[in-house]
């Protein structure tokens, strides 16, 4: 059993961290902004069948702040770094997000080093991998890299700039191991009220807040569960060390492609999605990434993308979150 530090316990991903995590036997802390959010993370992971004899403890700490880093990755065996900002819109000002995005996983990069820390497995993107001028039809690979000087949305551009910062700091710090998962879209299972973006998708096209025509927007999809058993795989497995995963079931879907599995799979209750699309630009230019290198090193299987599409309306049918007069 080791002790692990999971930071951002409330969000989407850093949840299921700690269900996976407790599940597999570790002893698990996790950080919040604000400590009178324990509660409602005690009510997240039972809501997920996290066995409620488990102790997890709670510290108090800021991404933009060092106060408190120092105390939560104390005696840590590893650390599992979720907590990162994701908006729902882009800022106007592009530091909004950058800055807290590489100063946060520098704070905690530091604090796992002076605390004598094995690993850090770090929540990167697909954000920080496909995004360049590469050509139609190109197969990204955890090779592939962002450019900085790209003319990227703000969110982007914020998770190559972490990723890289993150990377040079452990060049400099040999004791401290890093792994890297660059996650496409997170779908699955929410497991509150507070949805991620990704999920938010789902919940509008269900609401009927998407245009008649949906827009030409692809994205690859990946199931939350899946992700979180990935960082505990790259956590432990020595061949991780040093090494960065892309975290994708298969190929890119649509807006219409997800569309249609929640026609197809919950009849009335979809009645709302959108049936049409703008005219879309050839599949071939849509951004296809492998997973194989996980699969290869860590033996990792995600379930498939309907999957996670499908386990992600369960749960705001549980939840009781969809527009009531759906």
């Amino acid at each position: 059993m080791s002790k692990i530090l999971i930071t951002g316990g409330s969000g989407f991903l850093g949840s299921h961290c700690i269900v996976a995590a407790l599940a597999a036997g570790h002893e698990v802390r996790t950080t919040l902004r604000s400590l009178e959010k324990a509660s409602e993370v005690r009510s997240m992971l039972r809501a997920a069948g996290a066995d409620p004899r488990h102790e997890i403890d709670f510290y108090a700490a800021d991404l933009e702040y060092d106060d408190g880093w120092i105390k939560a990755v104390s005696d840590c065996d590893y650390v599992l770094h979720t907590a990162s900002p994701f908006p729902s819109a882009q800022p106007e000002n592009p530091d909004d997000l950058i800055i807290p995005a590489r100063d946060g996983a520098l704070r905690v990069l530091r604090a796992a080093v002076a605390a004598g820390v094995q690993r850090v497995v770090l929540t990167s993107s697909f954000a920080a991998v496909g995004y360049g001028p590469n050509s139609p039809g190109h197969l990204y690979t955890e090779n592939d890299w962002t450019p900085l000087d790209a003319p990227n949305p703000p969110y982007i551009l914020s998770k190559a700039i972490a990723e890289r910062a993150a990377w040079d700091l452990v060049k400099d710090h040999r004791t401290l191991e890093l792994s890297v998962i660059n996650p496409t879209g997170i779908f699955g299972p929410a497991l509150g009220p507070q949805l991620s973006t990704s999920v938010q998708i789902v919940k509008r096209l269900l609401d009927g807040t998407f245009p008649a025509e949906l827009p030409d927007m692809w994205f690859g999809v990946v199931d939350v569960r899946d992700v979180a058993d990935l960082h505990l795989r790259a956590m432990t497995e020595p061949a991780a060390a040093g090494e960065r995963f892309i975290a994708v079931s298969g190929e890119p879907l649509s807006l219409l492609d997800v569309a249609t599995v929640l026609r197809e799979r919950f009849g009335d209750l979809a009645a709302r999605v959108p049936k049409r699309a703008v005219a879309f630009s050839s599949k071939t230019n849509h951004r296809r990434s492998s997973c194989e290198k996980a699969r290869q090193t860590l033996d990792w299987t995600p379930r498939s993308s309907n999957d996670a599409i499908i386990a992600t309306v369960e749960s705001l049918i549980k939840l009781k979150l969809l527009n009531s007069s759906n």
